[in-house]
């Protein structure tokens, strides 16, 4: 599994969004971008994720972040979970793991004391270049978004 440190190039990705909707990485240069990684869309973990991000996204934005979680379930099961928690960013669908096996967030993981390979829940903030600024492995859901912030002083 390779790993992403800050000042690589992100790599670029094509998925859709929980709308069908074909987004690119390259389409969103000259903005910064936060992406989340995440296991599965509508489980407790990645609700509380989400669900943070989704509170936290007007001071994000205001700070001028596109936020973007990307998980493998497919556009349908997106668009249920976008609906069913009120969520005001995108979600993209990578259910061949595409940008998963890029930016190095599908292998070995430790749950319940046992290794299983499976998707590492984490977070990438990409500067308007397309350059990694923090590359975020093995974060746990609670707290996270709050110490994101922190990390990159939003308020």
């Amino acid at each position: 599994m390779n790993r992403l440190a800050p000042g690589a190039t992100a790599p670029d990705f094509a998925l859709v969004d929980q709308d069908d909707q074909a987004v690119a990485l390259s389409d969103l240069r000259g903005k910064p971008a936060i992406l989340f990684f995440y296991p599965e869309a509508m489980t407790p973990g990645c609700t509380t994720e989400a669900c943070d991000f989704r509170d936290s996204l007007a001071p994000l934005q205001a700070a001028g972040y596109e936020v973007l979680g990307i998980s493998r379930d497919l556009p349908e099961k997106l668009r249920e979970f976008r609906e069913r928690d009120h969520l005001n960013f995108d979600l993209l669908s990578d259910p061949e793991r595409q940008a998963h096996e890029a930016y190095g967030v599908w292998g070995e993981k430790q749950r319940n004391g046992e290794t299983v390979i499976g998707v590492i829940r984490s977070t990438f903030v990409v500067d308007e270049d397309g350059r990694i600024v923090q590359a975020l492995y093995d974060v746990t859901p609670e707290g996270h978004v709050a110490g994101l912030k922190q990390l990159l002083g939003v308020g």
